[in-house]
């Protein structure tokens, strides 16, 4: 999961803990790769609706942040299979940007992008339900997959 500068590389997280397995293993990656970090938990992320009446919502500007990276790293414990809540309603929000018109062409240019998977669990691997909701969901959006990394947690 190499890449040329921090300027490339987006690290988005969530974690259930600020300072636990997931926040190491982001600031592990962060320091070996030169990535620029984003905690989902530091923003707010409405859920997605149908009539798009997001207050206060960070949405936006975050993704449009993102827009500017290469390469997308996700990082997340493992919860019963998926991801966490913040992680989630961050994917589902990507659902503004296909159902608005104006906004298409920014989505369209994921189809140039890799993403890769950091996670973390008590198991000695991540289950593939969450891996592939991860890959499913940004494959379907055109980008690329380049690599996963799983700790096991104590």
């Amino acid at each position: 999961m190499q890449e040329k500068s921090a300027h490339h590389i987006a690290i988005i997280y969530s974690s259930g803990r600020k300072n636990g397995n997931t926040t190491a293993q982001v600031n592990a990656y962060s320091k070996q790769q030169s990535g620029i970090v984003f905690c989902l938990d530091d923003y707010v992320i409405s859920p997605y609706r149908y009539d798009k009446q997001y207050h206060n919502d960070d949405f936006y500007n975050l993704f449009e942040v993102l827009l500017r990276y290469e390469h997308w790293v996700f990082a997340s414990p493992v919860y019963w299979y998926n991801t966490t809540p913040k992680m989630k309603a961050f994917m589902d929000r990507i659902t503004d940007y296909m159902d608005d018109e104006a906004l298409k062409p920014k989505l369209r240019t994921l189809r140039q992008k890799q993403f890769s998977l950091l996670s973390n669990a008590a198991s000695p691997s991540a289950p593939d339900a969450f891996i592939d909701m991860f890959k499913h969901t940004f494959n379907y959006l055109g980008m690329t997959f380049k690599a996963h990394s799983h700790v096991q947690a104590s």
